[in-house]
């Protein structure tokens, strides 16, 4: 049985690590303006992509992949199987809310798939070519992150004794996931719904 602190230490450093955004950082560095401040405001890799190009864009979400791989292999060799989960949803808290930029981050898809590259290999392959099959459809990006995101979080759930604890935990990230990207589907939704 892990101690309760090894789990809270576990969760507050995947906060603490979420809460650096590389989009941020690298714009910074190359002396360009704050990503948040043009295009959807949303500091990740599809906004970076907008403003600087597919260079860059690559380059933040390999950071952000790594970033959450790194999280997930801490977790695993450290937590029960059930507490896993539970430090991805505290590392895309920390990603949406980050200590280090004024509580106004991402939302978390990136680090998503950078940590269930860790937990579970095989359903983050299937979730990048989900996202691929869905933008091929639609070509909204919000649209195949939720495709990524279910394929994810179903990889995750299968995952051989994570219960009905472990379960929560992903459920609850989808959902947190899925509110941040409020704005996104108010736009694409809620205009229509307010011209009947």
């Amino acid at each position: 049985m892990t101690h309760p602190a090894v789990f809270i230490g576990v969760f507050a450093a995947a906060y603490v690590a979420g809460s650096v955004n590389f989009s941020i950082l690298v714009f910074r560095f190359t002396k360009r303006e704050d990503p948040r401040q043009h295009g959807s405001g949303n500091p990740g890799a599809t906004n970076v992509y907008r403003q600087a190009g597919l260079a860059w864009a690559a380059g933040v979400l390999l950071l952000d992949m790594a970033r959450a791989m790194a999280v997930a292999f801490l977790a695993t060799a450290l937590l029960p199987v059930w507490q896993v989960p539970w430090v991805g949803l505290g590392l895309i808290m920390g990603n949406h809310w980050p200590l280090f930029h004024h509580l106004r981050g991402g939302k978390g898809v990136a680090n998503y798939l950078g940590f269930t590259v860790i937990v579970a290999p095989v359903w983050a392959l299937i979730g990048v070519l989900a996202w691929g099959a869905v933008h091929l459809v639609w070509r909204t990006p919000f649209l195949s992150s939720f495709a990524m995101v279910l394929c994810l979080a179903v990889g995750t759930a299968l995952v051989q004794g994570m219960g009905a604890w472990g379960g929560l935990a992903v459920a609850t990230t989808v959902v947190f996931i899925v509110v941040c990207h409020h704005a996104n589907i108010r736009g694409r939704w809620g205009s229509r719904s307010g011209k009947r």
